[in-house]
């Protein structure tokens, strides 16, 4: 939706959805039907099965303890009528959720960045670690059901100062990729030669300013793909806004 944002809280809430715009106000809160909150850490947003519609892919992929034989992706279409006076208590639904259930090929990884490639819906996740090269998994559709989709190992990322990585996303044209740490931004360009988006991941990283957030958390493009927005976990954080030149 244009000028509105979608998000989420921490594990210890619900599975719920919260509808905002840039300044933090209100436009409704969503209960994702057949989907339940272990540790929710990321969404983004792609294609799915019916054409014409836009999904949104809700990560439940944190695993601090590495206790998780399987993490779960929740995709459901985005919804379309919001009431802004929804709450919690009162909240609007969605429609059914498909739980995309994932494992991982070489053991157990905590992970707070889920990407979705906007035009073929292929889920990439960003694994994260301490004072190391943070992974990248990719699962392709069609995704199988009643079963977990086996990820594939893409490679590792040179990040500057560790792979503490909080949060990601791709770019609406699919040519770009943004992720962010505690306290700082990077981002990839897919080569202009280049022919599968997998090569973005061969790329270096270019690091930008993204405001002195407490704790970040989260980072997503604007639909116009012209700015990068981005907060901090915990009630209040500032939404900062960063447009690209």
């Amino acid at each position: 939706m244009p000028g509105k944002y979608w998000t989420h809280n921490d594990s210890g809430d619900g599975p719920f959805l919260y509808l905002i715009d840039e300044h933090g106000e209100s436009f409704g809160v969503f209960k994702v039907a057949g989907a339940r909150n272990f540790d929710w850490e990321d969404i983004s947003i792609g294609a799915g099965p019916e054409q014409g519609k836009t999904y949104l892919y809700i990560g439940d992929i944190g695993d601090n303890d590495l206790v998780r034989q399987e993490i779960v992706v929740y995709r459901v279409a985005e919804p379309t009528q919001t009431e802004s006076d929804s709450s919690k208590s009162k909240p609007q639904a969605t429609e059914p959720a498909e739980a995309i259930r994932l494992r991982y090929p070489d053991g157990r990884h905590d992970a707070e960045a889920l990407l979705v490639n906007p035009a073929t819906g292929d889920i990439y996740i960003v694994t994260k670690v301490t004072l190391g090269r943070p992974s990248v998994y990719k699962a392709a559709p069609p995704f199988v059901t009643g079963e977990a989709n086996v990820l594939g190992r893409l490679g590792e990322l040179r990040i500057p100062f560790g792979g503490s990585i909080t949060g990601g996303s791709v770019s609406p044209d699919g040519k770009r990729v943004a992720l962010c740490d505690y306290l700082q931004a990077y981002e990839l360009a897919l080569p202009a030669t280049s022919s599968s988006f997998d090569d973005i991941w061969k790329q270096p990283l270019a690091n930008f300013d993204f405001g002195k957030r407490e704790q970040g958390e989260s980072i997503a493009y604007r639909l116009d793909g012209r700015a990068l927005l981005g907060t901090s976990e915990g009630k209040g954080s500032t939404i900062f806004e960063v447009e690209r030149q």
